[in-house]
C-alpha cells in the first residue's frame, strides 16, 4: 500500500471516537475539540464555555451525582479521612474504600458543585471506533480522490474502491455502516464545496462581516437590478413584448424606498443615473402624472452613500464622475459575499413575490410555473406595471416592518425632523452628470459621434480654433440620441447639441447601433448619418407592420415610445462653409380651383359643393 503524504493526512493519537483522527488539509473530519484544545486555540477561559452536565446528565445520573455529593462533601472538609468514615461512606455509595478516596480527591480539585462528582465517561467501548488505523488511512484517501470531487460519485462507488484496496493489501474490509459513519463526520462546508462547487457552499457558512452602517435617513442607500418576473405588453395591441428590468433603490435606515425604475432596456450606467436622479427628485409631479396622490411616495433627498454590486454598470466612468461631482460616496460589496447587500436583495425577493400575483408572471423558475401560460395571461404595459409598483410601494411602506416594529413611512416623518436631508436644486443637471461619457474633437461640421453629426451656432468659436482645443466630454441619453450635452472647457457649464439635420428623426441608442450592424451586414464599407437614418425609417416601417405578429418588433417600438415628437418648427443656424449645400425637402400637394362654369355657379347657387382639381405638386428648397 503506498504510503500517503504527511501534507494531508495527520494521524492524532487521542480519545476521539477512536483512537485516530484524520484531517485532510486541517478539515476532512469534523474536529471534536476538547477543553484543553480550545485552551490552546482560543485561550483559557475566552471564546468558549464547559457544559458540566446539569442539562446533559439523564435523571439516574444526576440522582446519583447528588447523592456522591451529598456523601462526600463533608469528608472533604476533612484534613484526614479515617478509614472507618471511607468505609461507611462506601457502604452508602456502593463503591470501593479506595474509590471513595478518588471521589474525595476529585471534589477537592474540583468546583464544588454536583457535577464534579458525576460519572465522567461510561463504562465499556460504546463510542469508540475499533477499526486499525492502516483501514482508516484507504477511507480516507478514497473519500478525498473519489467522494469529494466535481464527479460527486455515489456511496456505492466510494465503498466499492475502499474494500478493493483493502483486499489488495491483506487487510479485513470495513463495514458498510463504518464507511457510511466516516462520511457522516465529513465536514458538510468542505464536501459542498468541493461535490458542487463554492457558490453552493456558501450558504453554509457564518455570514461574516457587516454591511455599512447608517445613521441617519440617507446616509446609506443600497441599488440593485434585477429581470422582473412578469411579461408584458405593448400599448398599441396589447401583445407580449418581454420581461421588463427593476432598478430598485432602498435607505438603509429607515428601510423605505427611495428611487425605482422600470424599463425595457438591460440594466447600465443610465439606468443608474435615471435611478439616483429618481431618489434626489420630488416625485409629487411624476406621481400626478401617474394619476396617483402626489403625497403617496414623500421620500426623496440626495445619498451621503450608495452601496453597490460589483455589477460592470456600477464602474462605469459616467457613475463614478457623477458621484464625486455630487459628493455621493460609493461603497461596494465584497465578490461574491451577497449577504453584504441583504436588505436590498430581501426587497427585491419579496417585490418579486408580489409580482407572481399579477397575469402573465413568469413565476421564480420553469419548475414553479408549471403548466402557467404567462404570454398568454399577460397584460399589463410597462406604464400600468410602473403604477402597480408605486401602489405596492406605498402599501409596503405604511406596513408595520418586523425589524422597526413600525412603519417605514413613520420612521423616515420622525428622523427627517431632526436630521437634515440633502436636496439638488437642478434635476436635468443632475441627470446628465451621470449619463454615459465620451470624447470627441470639434470639427467643421461640429462634433460627430457614432456617423451622427451634431450642431448648434455656440459651436462657432470652438470650430474656428478647432486645431488649438483637445478633445471635448461629451454626454449622450442612450434613450434619446437627437441631443448631446457638450461640456465648455471655459467655464464647466453643459451645452446642448441638437442634430445638425433637424429633419431626422429622434432614436435610441439600440436603434442606431442596430441600423449601422444591418448596413455591414449588407456589404456598406462607408457607413454614413444619411444611411444610418434611412434604416432606421425602413425599421420602424417594418416594425409597424409587424407589430401584430413579432414579439421583438413590439418591443423595439415599445423601446422607443418615450421619444417625444420633434417639433418642425426649429430653426437651425448652419455654418457659412456649408451655405452652398441643398437639402431637399418632401414636396407638398397644394390645390387649385378651376374657373367656375355657368352650370357650375347654378350648382354653387343650391348650395353644393365646389368642384376642387388637383394639380401637380410642385418641389421646394431649403436653404
Amino acid at each position: 500500500m503506498q504510503v500517503l503524504e504527511s501534507t494531508w493526512v495527520k494521524l492524532v493519537v487521542d480519545d476521539w471516537f477512536s483512537r485516530y483522527q484524520l484531517i485532510f488539509e486541517g478539515q476532512l473530519y469534523r474536529k471534536h475539540i476538547f477543553s484543553k484544545e480550545l485552551d490552546t486555540v482560543c485561550g483559557k477561559g475566552r471564546g468558549f464555555m464547559n457544559e458540566n452536565g446539569v442539562l446533559t446528565l439523564t435523571d439516574k445520573e444526576w440522582g446519583l451525582a447528588k447523592k456522591r455529593n451529598d456523601v462526600i462533601a463533608p469528608l472533604a472538609q476533612l484534613d484526614v479521612v479515617g478509614q472507618a468514615a471511607a468505609k461507611e461512606a462506601s457502604d452508602l455509595l456502593g463503591v470501593t474504600i479506595s474509590y471513595v478516596y478518588k471521589l474525595i480527591k476529585r471534589y477537592r480539585m474540583g468546583s464544588g458543585v454536583v457535577t464534579d462528582l458525576a460519572r465522567s465517561s461510561r463504562p465499556g467501548g460504546r463510542g469508540k471506533a475499533r477499526v486499525p488505523p492502516e483501514i482508516e488511512i484507504i477511507i480516507a484517501d478514497v473519500l478525498n480522490t473519489l467522494y469529494l470531487t466535481r464527479q460527486r460519485r455515489s456511496r456505492a462507488v466510494v465503498t466499492r474502491e475502499i474494500r478493493k484496496r483493502c483486499l489488495a493489501a491483506g487487510l479485513r474490509p470495513p463495514s458498510y455502516n463504518t464507511i457510511d459513519s466516516r462520511i457522516a463526520l465529513l465536514d458538510p462546508v468542505l464536501v459542498t464545496r468541493k461535490r458542487q462547487g463554492g457558490t453552493a457552499a456558501r450558504e453554509l457558512r457564518s455570514a461574516a462581516g457587516e454591511p455599512p452602517e447608517s445613521l441617519g435617513p440617507l446616509e446609506v442607500v443600497q441599488i440593485d437590478h434585477t429581470k422582473m418576473d412578469v411579461i408584458v405588453v405593448d400599448e398599441t395591441v396589447r401583445q407580449p413584448i418581454g420581461r421588463p428590468s427593476l432598478t430598485l433603490a432602498i435607505d438603509t435606515f429607515t428601510r423605505c424606498i427611495v428611487g425605482m425604475l422600470v424599463t425595457l432596456e438591460a440594466p447600465s450606467a443610465t439606468s443608474v443615473g435615471l435611478c439616483l436622479a429618481h431618489i434626489v427628485t420630488d416625485k409629487s409631479a411624476w406621481l400626478e402624472r401617474l394619476g396617483l396622490d402626489i403625497g403617496l411616495w414623500p421620500m426623496h433627498g440626495k445619498p451621503k452613500k450608495i452601496h453597490l454590486d460589483n455589477a460592470p454598470e456600477f464602474h462605469s466612468e459616467a457613475l463614478k464622475r457623477g458621484c464625486e461631482q455630487h459628493g455621493i460616496e460609493r461603497d461596494y460589496r465584497p465578490k461574491k459575499q451577497p449577504h453584504f447587500g441583504g436588505i436590498i436583495e430581501r426587497v427585491i425577493g419579496t417585490a418579486m413575490a408580489k409580482v407572481h400575483e399579477l397575469p402573465g408572471t413568469t413565476f421564480s423558475n420553469p419548475q414553479e410555473r408549471g403548466t402557467y401560460k404567462s404570454e398568454a395571461r399577460a397584460s399589463l404595459t410597462v406604464a400600468e406595471l410602473e403604477k402597480w409598483l408605486v401602489l405596492a410601494i406605498g402599501t409596503y411602506h405604511g406596513s408595520i416592518h418586523s425589524s422597526l416594529f413600525e412603519t417605514p413611512a413613520a420612521v423616515w416623518t420622525r428622523s427627517t425632523q431632526t436630521w437634515e436631508v440633502g436636496q439638488i436644486a437642478d434635476k436635468q443637471a443632475f441627470l446628465v452628470d451621470f449619463l454615459p461619457v465620451v470624447r470627441r474633437r470639434v470639427t467643421r461640421v461640429g462634433f460627430v459621434i457614432d456617423h451622427v453629426s451634431y450642431y448648434a451656432d455656440s459651436l462657432k468659436s470652438w470650430i474656428a480654433q478647432r486645431d488649438r482645443l483637445q478633445k471635448f466630454i461629451i454626454r449622450c441619453d442612450p434613450r434619446d440620441l437627437s441631443r448631446i450635452w457638450v461640456l465648455a472647457p471655459e467655464n464647466n457649464l453643459y451645452f446642448e447639441v441638437p442634430y445638425r439635420s433637424i429633419s431626422n428623426p429622434a432614436v435610441t441608442k439600440w436603434e442606431q447601433r442596430q441600423a449601422i450592424e444591418n448596413l455591414r451586414k449588407r456589404g456598406r464599407e462607408q457607413v454614413n448619418e444619411a444611411t444610418i437614418f434611412s434604416m432606421i425609417d425602413q425599421m420602424r416601417e417594418l416594425s409597424e407592420k409587424a407589430a401584430n405578429d413579432s414579439k421583438r418588433a413590439r418591443r423595439d417600438k415599445s423601446r422607443r415610445s418615450h421619444l417625444a415628437s420633434k417639433s418642425q418648427e426649429i430653426e437651425l443656424v448652419v455654418p457659412k462653409d456649408h451655405t452652398g449645400e441643398r437639402n431637399r425637402v418632401k414636396a407638398f400637394e397644394v390645390e387649385e380651383w378651376s374657373d367656375l362654369t355657368h352650370s357650375d355657379k347654378s350648382h354653387l347657387s343650391e348650395g353644393k359643393s365646389m368642384v376642387k382639381e388637383k394639380v401637380v405638386p410642385f418641389e421646394v428648397e431649403e436653404w
